[in-house]
Parts: structure tokens; sequence; C-alpha cells
């Protein structure tokens, strides 16, 4: 048996969807270590895995990206705090494979700093990739705006000319990554968008045909489906009394100040035959209760799996997390995307047709109505994602890439 060292950004999104990979190969006998956030260390031990927290420092840098003027803006402080957080992984994994002495390293694709450690150890090492890969790849838009796949003329120049604006935007901080880099003895990159393609696999936690199909991306990025994963809650008492449709407006997990998903909700559907619950998530909840009725709910957390079971479409800004997990379950969503990677998010439920989307700017009570009642129309789009992420098998699948890795390096030693 082998020993496995997880290292994860500071973030329930990148933590939560590698969970269920690393019970997996616990459960098949491998001893797994697993750095994360320190508020989320003891949930880790109670699911059976050996937990240790990242260094301080590393949670002390947090995404600003909610105050972004544009989606250039946003990829831009979101790539600012991922290089400020790298110079803190090096010391941090470092410290780590030296107490832990490891077989295997799997990585957060958004760990910059612990990554080019990885790659300098010598050992079997992968990324882990939680949402959608944002590397420039012949027949795909460019990654951040959220554009649709069109292979016309048009298309191909509307991409050439927005790929331009954001290999601008990230190479605004490549010398800072590249000194990173240097830190561990690696060469520099030419491109930001080269980050993690040195890596031997890549744990893709999403498939066809919400991603999109692309016959250029590399062997080595491996399409396993969503990691679904919650900490155990139990199912709430309230749940089975409910006897109307159920909406569930679900915010993000980290503040990202997208509370107004919630306000718009209430004010859409408090008088209508619906049931709604809002998770707050990063907001505070105490806002919104205030105008609670008896057909709606505010909680900070409530676990969304028993939700799911009953609801008949999600509200939320655009998160992987909450996507999947609705079109895991066959749920179809009205995504409004507040920033990051959720322009991607919601332009891929597009096109799927497994739901719609709302620009955040013209978010009003009567739009997200109506945008909910025609997300409500697209259970069949939601359905083939369903089946698009079981077909690709999984944290059953994800352990089996990985023990492949650890073979290599205990094979060694014989």
């Amino acid at each position: 048996m082998a020993k496995l060292l997880c290292y994860t950004s500071p973030a329930r999104g990148h933590l939560f969807p590698v969970m269920p990979t690393l019970l997996e190969v616990a459960r098949r006998g491998h001893e797994v270590v697993l750095l994360t956030l320190a508020d989320e260390a003891p949930r880790v031990a109670a699911a059976g895995l050996r937990a240790r927290a990242i260094a301080g420092s590393i949670e002390a840098i947090p995404h600003d990206d909610h105050r972004a003027k544009s989606a250039g803006d946003g990829l831009d402080r979101a790539a600012r705090v991922f290089v400020a957080r790298a110079e803190h992984e090096i010391p941090d994994l470092e410290a780590a494979l030296a107490a832990e002495r490891p077989d295997a390293l799997l990585v957060d694709f958004n760990c910059w700093g612990a990554s080019a450690v990885a790659e300098r150890s010598g050992l079997p090492w992968a990324l882990f990739m939680p949402y959608f890969l944002p590397w420039r790849l012949p027949g795909l838009p460019p990654f951040g705006p959220g554009l649709a796949p069109r292979g016309d003329v048009f298309g191909r120049a509307r991409d050439f000319v927005a790929g331009k604006i954001v290999h601008r935007l990230m190479n605004q901080n490549l010398a800072r990554m590249n000194g990173v880099r240097a830190r561990v003895g690696l060469p520099g990159l030419a491109d930001m968008l080269e980050q993690g393609r040195a890596a031997p696999r890549i744990l893709y936690y999403t498939s066809e045909p919400f991603e999109y199909a692309c016959s250029a991306r590399p062997a080595s990025v491996v399409m396993v489906g969503p990691g679904l994963f919650e900490p155990p809650s139990a199912r709430p008492e309230w749940l089975d009394r409910v006897d109307r449709p159920l909406i569930l407006v679900a915010c993000s997990s980290e503040y990202q100040d997208d509370g107004a998903i919630v306000h718009a909700a209430l004010d859409a559907f408090g008088d209508e035959d619906a049931f709604v619950v809002a998770t707050t998530g990063g907001v505070d909840p105490a806002s919104f209760r205030p105008r609670a009725r008896a057909n709606v709910r505010v909680e900070r957390f409530v676990a969304h799996g028993p939700l799911l079971e009953r609801a008949a479409c999600v509200v939320c800004h655009g998160g992987m997390g909450i996507t999947q997990k609705a079109l895991a379950a066959s749920v179809p969503v009205c995504v409004v995307p507040f920033g990051r990677d959720q322009l991607e998010v919601a332009r891929h439920v597009e096109v799927a047709r497994a739901g719609v989307r709302i620009d955040r700017r013209s978010l009003t009570p009567a739009r997200l109505r109506v945008a909910v009642h025609a997300a409500m129309a697209l259970n069949e789009g939601a359905g083939r994602v369903a089946a698009g992420f079981r077909a690709a098998g999984g944290a059953a699948r994800a352990a089996s890439e990985l023990e492949q890795l650890m073979a290599a390096r205990t094979d060694r030693w014989h």
C-alpha cells in the first residue's frame, strides 16, 4: 500500500469535489493525508481521512474579485491571489513532504506554488481540476468571457481577439509566477496559460456533455465527472411537509457579494405556489430572514442533497459545485453569474440545454420568475448531463488513475 498526500486551496468548492476520490483511495487500503482549510480539518478527520491545516498565511489572502469591474478584471484579480498564495504554499508543502514522505502527490490546480513543488519533487504527481480547464485548445473559445463554441469564420475571429485579451490580462502576472517557479528550481513559463500542462495526470471533475467536446484535449486530462460530497448532516425535519414545487436558491459558500439572488427570489416567488429554500453561504442570512414567509426558508447552510431530491429548479451563482450537484440530480438550473469561472459555467448550462442564464446586471424578480419557469422545462437536458456524469466513472475512476501513479513509485522499491 502507498501514501498519497493531497494539497488543496482554501476553498470548500475545491475541497469537497476531491473528497470522494480520497475516500475511495483510502477504502482501497492506501494512506491518505490531506492538507486543507483549518476549520474543515476536523470534518475531514471525522469522514475518515488524516487531515492537516494549510498555512494560515495562505488562508489570510482572500479573493477580492467580487469588486471586479469586468470579467477581465476578475480574472486578473484571481490570478494575483493565486500567485500571492503560491509564495506561501512552497514552504508549506515542502515541510509536509519532509514530515510525511508520501509516495505520490495530488494538488489542486489553483495551488500554483504547491504544483511547482510537486513538479520538482521527483514523486509521481497529479493535479485535480474542479472547474473548467482554462487552456487554449483548438475549437474551444477562450476561458473567461463565457463564450459559446462557434466554428465558423466569425467564431474563429471572435475567439482570436478574445483570446488575445485574456492572454494579455493573465500574463500581467507572469513575472511573479516565474519568480515562484524559480524558487524551486523550475524554468519559467512562456505563458500563464501553460500552468498545469506539465502534470502527468489531471483529474478533471466534469464530463461531456456538460463540458464541450474537444479532440485536442491532452490525454493527461481524465474526465471523471463531478466529485459530489457533503459533510454528514441530518435530513431537515420540515422537508417532508413541503407540498409545493421546491426552488433551491444557493449563494456561494465563499463570500462573493451575491445576495442579490436571494433578494430577487424572495420577491419573485414569495407569493407563488412554490416553496423557496435559500442557502446564503458566504452572505449573512440575517438581512433576508425578516422577509421569510410560510413558503420561504432562509438558512446559511442546509445539506443540498435531500433538497435536490425534491427540487424543481436550482437558482445559483454558477459555482461548479452547486451547478454540477444539481445537474447530477437531473435538476435544471437558472444561473446568475457573479465572477470567477461562473460566466463559463452559465454558458455551459445554456449550451447543454440544462438550464438558463441571467446577466446579473439585468436581474429583477420578474425576469427571474420567467427564467426559472423556462429552466423547469429543460429537465431532459439536465437528465442528459446527469447520464454523462454517471458514465464518466466518478470516484472509482479517479482512484484507479491515482493507483496507477502510486504504483509507478512503489514499483521502484522492488
